[in-house]
């Protein structure tokens, strides 16, 4: 078979970004027989992936050469620019016919741009971001959500399948960010939303834990609601997700599609807790703001 029917048989993956949710992606690939190269600037930080068997590279030319799939999860577009167009990134080290996965949320056009791009030298590109933080992560139930060319999606489906349960194709290049940036303009609404029924139930002198077990079953039921309200109440605002991170989505979102009222007032809470210093907690820290 054509490697564009079938990934090839070897599963060798090179993988860039073993971060909060990367180092369990990694795990979970590794788990499902995956050969998997690893880049990090730091090597101390990915120690624990490199004992569960992750091979660890000291440049990116070194971890992308000779591979079927590279996957890149960063922080932020100019991560993502970096680590595919600098002079020794991906593509211009990837051998040809590799797939280049990029599951960073980022901007739909530099999505498009990579995939240009890569066509031209013989690889394929597809812009994957996730949704389900470090809990879905861990567990490989992430949401996948994939724009490229539906043939490289097909052929990369075995690694989706090791990395999450919902797992779409939604459409040419860059249809993949944009389905993200509508999945983080319902999560904001949702935490905000979170945020200001326990604000309320405060101020009224509710017993706030009996409050949130009430509602957390009926209509007002989300995984915000049943995850992410105790840890609110508890001050346990360890990220699963960074508030700095959904500040670049959300303005990612905005840049798009202006105006939209949720999406803007929610993006101006994340940021004055970001500019408060606040930037590296999870999002569920957005209920600091209505303190």
């Amino acid at each position: 078979m054509k490697q564009s029917e079938i990934l090839l048989a070897g599963k060798k993956i090179a993988f860039i970004g073993v971060g909060v949710i990367g180092k369990f992606m990694v795990s979970n690939l590794l788990k499902k027989g995956f050969e998997v190269s690893i880049y990090a600037r730091n090597r101390q930080k990915v120690e624990e992936t490199i004992k569960e068997g992750a091979i660890f590279c000291e440049s990116i030319k070194e971890c992308v050469r000779n591979k079927d799939a590279v996957i890149t999860i960063v922080g932020y577009p100019k991560d993502v620019e970096e680590v595919y167009f600098s002079s020794d990134g991906i593509i211009n080290s990837a051998s040809e016919g590799t797939y280049l996965i990029d599951m960073t949320t980022t901007t739909p056009s530099l999505s498009i741009k990579i995939h240009e791009i890569a066509k031209q030298k013989g690889l394929k590109a597809l812009d994957a971001p996730v949704s389900g933080g470090d809990i879905g992560a861990k567990n490989a139930t992430l949401s996948i959500m994939v724009g490229g060319e539906q043939k490289d999606f097909e052929s990369c489906k075995e690694i989706f399948e090791s990395l999450g349960t919902t797992i779409v194709y939604a459409g040419s290049s860059g249809s993949g960010q944009h389905t993200k940036m509508s999945n983080q303009i319902a999560i904001a609404g949702v935490m905000a939303g979170v945020s200001e029924a326990i604000a309320y139930g405060k101020k009224v002198g509710l017993d706030l834990p009996t409050m949130l077990k009430s509602i957390s079953n009926g209509a007002a039921q989300s995984f915000h609601l049943t995850n992410n309200a105790p840890k609110m109440l508890n001050k346990e605002f360890e990220p699963g997700f960074y508030i700095k991170h959904m500040v670049k989505d959300l303005k990612i979102a905005a840049s798009e599609v202006p105006n939209l009222k949720v999406l803007n007032d929610v993006l101006e809470m994340y940021e004055a807790l970001e500019k408060n210093g606040d930037g590296d907690l999870g999002t569920q820290a957005l209920c600091k703001y209505y303190e």
